[in-house]
Protein backbone atom coordinates (compact mmCIF):
# COMPACT_ATOMS: atom_id res chain seq x y z
CA UNK A 1 0.00 0.00 0.00
CA UNK A 2 2.80 2.37 0.92
CA UNK A 3 5.04 0.87 -2.12
CA UNK A 4 5.99 4.52 -3.63
CA UNK A 5 4.36 6.70 -1.37
CA UNK A 6 6.12 9.51 0.34
CA UNK A 7 4.08 11.10 2.29
CA UNK A 8 0.49 10.53 3.89
CA UNK A 9 -1.98 13.23 4.69
CA UNK A 10 -4.79 12.43 7.06
CA UNK A 11 -8.24 13.68 8.39
CA UNK A 12 -8.70 14.07 12.00
CA UNK A 13 -12.04 13.46 12.92
CA UNK A 14 -13.54 10.51 12.39
CA UNK A 15 -10.17 8.88 10.72
CA UNK A 16 -7.33 9.52 13.32
CA UNK A 17 -9.30 11.02 16.51
CA UNK A 18 -13.19 9.72 17.92
CA UNK A 19 -14.90 12.80 18.10
CA UNK A 20 -17.98 12.99 15.83
CA UNK A 21 -20.21 12.05 18.80
CA UNK A 22 -18.91 15.32 19.65
CA UNK A 23 -20.15 17.26 16.94
CA UNK A 24 -23.57 15.61 16.78
CA UNK A 25 -24.06 16.55 20.45
CA UNK A 26 -22.88 20.21 19.89
CA UNK A 27 -25.30 20.21 16.73
CA UNK A 28 -28.43 19.12 19.25
CA UNK A 29 -27.57 21.53 22.29
CA UNK A 30 -26.71 24.44 20.19
CA UNK A 31 -30.28 23.97 17.91
CA UNK A 32 -32.13 23.18 21.50
CA UNK A 33 -30.27 26.17 22.74
CA UNK A 34 -32.30 27.75 19.90
CA UNK A 35 -35.39 26.42 20.50
CA UNK A 36 -34.79 24.10 17.27
CA UNK A 37 -35.32 21.12 16.35
CA UNK A 38 -32.33 18.94 14.98
CA UNK A 39 -33.32 18.18 10.96
CA UNK A 40 -32.63 14.57 9.95
CA UNK A 41 -30.92 15.49 6.86
CA UNK A 42 -28.57 18.18 8.91
CA UNK A 43 -25.26 15.56 9.04
CA UNK A 44 -24.95 14.68 5.31
CA UNK A 45 -25.61 18.19 4.43
CA UNK A 46 -22.62 19.25 6.80
CA UNK A 47 -19.96 16.54 7.21
CA UNK A 48 -17.98 17.58 3.83
CA UNK A 49 -17.93 21.75 5.04
CA UNK A 50 -15.06 24.07 6.50
CA UNK A 51 -15.86 25.21 10.11
CA UNK A 52 -16.93 28.62 8.89
CA UNK A 53 -19.15 27.13 6.03
CA UNK A 54 -20.74 25.11 8.53
CA UNK A 55 -21.60 27.89 10.35
CA UNK A 56 -22.91 29.67 7.45
CA UNK A 57 -24.90 26.97 6.80
CA UNK A 58 -26.29 27.06 10.07
CA UNK A 59 -26.81 30.93 9.88
CA UNK A 60 -28.88 30.65 6.73
CA UNK A 61 -30.68 27.11 6.94
CA UNK A 62 -32.31 28.53 10.41
CA UNK A 63 -32.42 31.80 10.11
CA UNK A 64 -30.02 33.02 13.01
CA UNK A 65 -29.27 36.18 14.08
CA UNK A 66 -26.01 35.03 15.74
CA UNK A 67 -23.11 36.54 13.23
CA UNK A 68 -20.85 34.08 11.88
CA UNK A 69 -17.95 34.79 14.25
CA UNK A 70 -20.85 34.55 17.35
CA UNK A 71 -21.83 30.82 16.20
CA UNK A 72 -18.34 29.43 15.55
CA UNK A 73 -17.20 31.07 18.89
CA UNK A 74 -20.68 29.18 20.66
CA UNK A 75 -19.34 25.79 19.15
CA UNK A 76 -15.29 26.55 20.06
CA UNK A 77 -16.60 26.98 23.56
CA UNK A 78 -18.96 23.57 23.71
CA UNK A 79 -16.32 21.56 21.57
CA UNK A 80 -13.09 23.03 23.64
CA UNK A 81 -14.38 20.56 26.70
CA UNK A 82 -14.00 17.19 25.06
CA UNK A 83 -11.07 17.64 23.27
CA UNK A 84 -9.37 18.55 25.84
CA UNK A 85 -10.24 15.62 28.49
CA UNK A 86 -12.24 13.05 26.31
CA UNK A 87 -12.12 12.61 22.69
CA UNK A 88 -9.60 10.02 22.56
CA UNK A 89 -7.31 8.83 19.18
CA UNK A 90 -8.67 5.88 17.23
CA UNK A 91 -7.00 2.74 18.47
CA UNK A 92 -3.39 1.73 16.65
CA UNK A 93 -3.93 5.21 14.89
CA UNK A 94 -0.80 7.04 16.68
CA UNK A 95 1.51 3.72 16.74
CA UNK A 96 0.80 3.85 12.93
CA UNK A 97 1.83 7.63 12.80
CA UNK A 98 5.07 6.64 14.47
CA UNK A 99 5.71 4.01 11.96
CA UNK A 100 5.73 6.07 9.16
CA UNK A 101 7.93 8.79 10.34
CA UNK A 102 10.39 5.74 11.33
CA UNK A 103 9.98 4.89 7.51
CA UNK A 104 10.19 8.78 6.90
CA UNK A 105 7.42 9.04 4.97
CA UNK A 106 6.00 12.80 5.68
CA UNK A 107 2.53 13.29 7.86
CA UNK A 108 0.44 16.05 7.12
CA UNK A 109 -2.94 16.86 8.58
CA UNK A 110 -5.93 17.81 5.96
CA UNK A 111 -8.86 19.16 8.28
CA UNK A 112 -12.28 20.72 8.71
CA UNK A 113 -11.46 22.17 12.51
CA UNK A 114 -10.38 24.81 13.82
CA UNK A 115 -6.35 25.15 15.13
CA UNK A 116 -7.65 25.68 18.68
CA UNK A 117 -9.37 22.59 18.93
CA UNK A 118 -6.57 20.62 16.85
CA UNK A 119 -3.71 21.65 18.69
CA UNK A 120 -5.30 20.87 21.61
CA UNK A 121 -6.53 17.39 20.99
CA UNK A 122 -3.25 16.52 19.48
CA UNK A 123 -0.48 17.81 21.44
CA UNK A 124 -3.09 16.46 24.59
CA UNK A 125 -2.19 12.51 22.91
CA UNK A 126 1.12 13.86 22.42
CA UNK A 127 1.22 13.41 18.51
CA UNK A 128 1.33 17.40 17.01
CA UNK A 129 5.21 17.04 16.62
CA UNK A 130 4.73 14.30 14.35
CA UNK A 131 2.87 16.46 11.47
CA UNK A 132 5.03 17.77 9.07
CA UNK A 133 2.39 20.37 7.76
CA UNK A 134 -1.23 21.18 9.10
CA UNK A 135 -3.95 22.43 6.75
CA UNK A 136 -7.05 23.71 7.22
CA UNK A 137 -10.27 24.16 4.97
CA UNK A 138 -10.09 27.77 6.25
CA UNK A 139 -7.54 28.08 4.28
CA UNK A 140 -8.77 27.44 0.41
CA UNK A 141 -11.35 28.22 -1.19
CA UNK A 142 -13.38 24.74 -1.03
CA UNK A 143 -14.45 21.97 0.85
CA UNK A 144 -13.12 18.59 1.21
CA UNK A 145 -15.15 17.63 -1.96
CA UNK A 146 -13.21 19.21 -3.99
CA UNK A 147 -9.30 18.71 -3.87
CA UNK A 148 -8.22 21.89 -2.77
CA UNK A 149 -7.12 21.27 0.86
CA UNK A 150 -5.28 18.16 -0.53
CA UNK A 151 -3.31 20.30 -3.11
CA UNK A 152 -2.61 22.27 -0.64
CA UNK A 153 -1.32 19.78 1.82
CA UNK A 154 0.98 17.91 -0.28
CA UNK A 155 2.69 21.38 -1.79
CA UNK A 156 3.77 22.24 1.95
CA UNK A 157 4.78 18.69 2.24
CA UNK A 158 6.64 18.93 -0.77
CA UNK A 159 5.63 16.35 -2.46
CA UNK A 160 3.96 15.62 -5.52
CA UNK A 161 0.17 13.99 -5.39
CA UNK A 162 1.03 11.43 -7.05
CA UNK A 163 3.21 9.99 -4.40
CA UNK A 164 0.56 11.06 -1.36
CA UNK A 165 -1.87 8.69 0.31
CA UNK A 166 -4.70 10.25 1.96
CA UNK A 167 -6.55 8.80 4.88
CA UNK A 168 -10.38 10.07 5.05
CA UNK A 169 -13.93 8.63 6.76
CA UNK A 170 -16.47 9.97 4.69
CA UNK A 171 -17.45 9.82 1.42
CA UNK A 172 -17.11 13.58 0.20
CA UNK A 173 -13.73 13.83 0.86
CA UNK A 174 -12.41 10.35 -0.46
CA UNK A 175 -13.95 11.92 -3.71
CA UNK A 176 -12.04 15.11 -3.06
CA UNK A 177 -8.98 13.26 -2.18
CA UNK A 178 -9.49 11.21 -5.34
CA UNK A 179 -9.75 14.01 -7.63
CA UNK A 180 -6.40 15.46 -6.20
CA UNK A 181 -4.38 12.50 -8.36
CA UNK A 182 -3.67 10.80 -4.44
CA UNK A 183 -3.89 7.21 -3.24
CA UNK A 184 -7.47 7.23 -1.04
CA UNK A 185 -7.77 4.97 1.90
CA UNK A 186 -10.93 4.62 3.59
CA UNK A 187 -11.02 4.56 7.77
CA UNK A 188 -14.32 3.36 9.23
CA UNK A 189 -16.33 5.56 11.57
CA UNK A 190 -19.26 4.45 12.87
CA UNK A 191 -20.84 8.21 12.14
CA UNK A 192 -20.12 7.21 8.39
CA UNK A 193 -21.22 3.63 8.17
CA UNK A 194 -24.20 4.75 5.92
CA UNK A 195 -21.68 5.38 3.37
CA UNK A 196 -19.32 2.34 4.28
CA UNK A 197 -20.61 0.55 1.23
CA UNK A 198 -19.78 3.33 -1.11
CA UNK A 199 -16.64 4.40 0.30
CA UNK A 200 -14.72 1.14 0.17
CA UNK A 201 -15.94 1.24 -3.60
CA UNK A 202 -14.36 4.54 -4.22
CA UNK A 203 -11.12 4.16 -1.74
CA UNK A 204 -7.78 2.30 -3.17
CA UNK A 205 -8.37 0.51 0.49
CA UNK A 206 -10.56 -0.08 3.37
CA UNK A 207 -9.57 -0.32 6.99
CA UNK A 208 -11.51 -0.73 10.47
CA UNK A 209 -8.64 0.32 12.43
CA UNK A 210 -5.18 0.99 12.23
CA UNK A 211 -3.64 -1.92 13.86
CA UNK A 212 -4.43 -3.32 10.42
CA UNK A 213 -1.71 -1.65 8.60
CA UNK A 214 0.47 -1.76 11.72
CA UNK A 215 0.98 -5.68 11.29
CA UNK A 216 1.48 -5.00 7.68
CA UNK A 217 3.88 -2.04 7.67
Amino acid sequence: MLNDIKAAIFDMDGTLIDSMWVWSKIDVEYLRRKNLDFPPDLRTQIEHLSFIDTAKYFKNRFNLEDTIEEIMNEWNELAYYEYANNVDMKPGAKEFLERLKALNIKIGLATSNCSMLLETVLKRHGILSLFDAITTTDEVNNDKSFPDVYLLSAKRLGVAPSKCIVFEDILPAVMGAKAAGMKVVGVHDPYSSDQQALIMDKADHYIYEYDELNKAV
